[in-house]
């Protein structure tokens, strides 16, 4: 078994308190997610993360099949991380910890995502072929829509 890892970093030009009122929002997560997924919570959220909320909601990741997923949220740390875990969804591993931290100007946000693919050898086939570049498509419309959110100039 394989344990893939993605680890992105982000300054936002933002503190720490508007970081995490927007971060620990889950509402605000659909904004932040690519069109090509047509993410939907379906689960009542409430206004602010907390340990234990789990949020359900549908993605059509794959060829445009739908499929649900359910992520519990955990080890929240208020103004500095938070993790949420798949409990049910495509992966037999998903562990994703945002973290965010002061600096000079702002903020560097940062994501960390461990996770395992299903199917063994084909599973490793298809994270090469696939889902690797998805999930960094993902974070990359990410990066672009907090760019845009919060007024940073992009240096390319």
């Amino acid at each position: 078994m394989k344990i893939h890892r993605i680890h992105q970093s982000q300054f936002l030009p933002i503190t720490l308190d508007e970081a995490w009122s927007f971060f620990a929002t889950p509402k605000n997560l659909e904004a932040m997610t690519p069109p090509f997924l047509n993410f939907k919570i379906l689960s009542e959220v409430p206004d602010v993360v907390h340990s234990g909320l789990m949020i359900e909601y549908r993605i059509r990741a794959v060829f445009g099949i739908p499929m649900r997923w359910l992520t519990e949220i955990k080890h929240v740390e208020a103004l500095a991380r938070f993790v949420d875990e798949q409990r049910i969804g495509p992966f037999p591993f998903w562990y994703h910890e945002h973290r965010f931290k002061a600096v000079e100007g702002g903020i560097i946000m940062e994501d960390e995502v461990h996770y395992v693919m299903p199917w063994s050898v084909f599973g490793t086939l298809i994270h090469w072929v696939f889902i690797r570049g998805r999930l960094l498509e993902i974070f990359r419309f990410r990066k672009r829509y907090l760019a845009d959110r919060f007024n940073l100039v992009q240096k390319d």
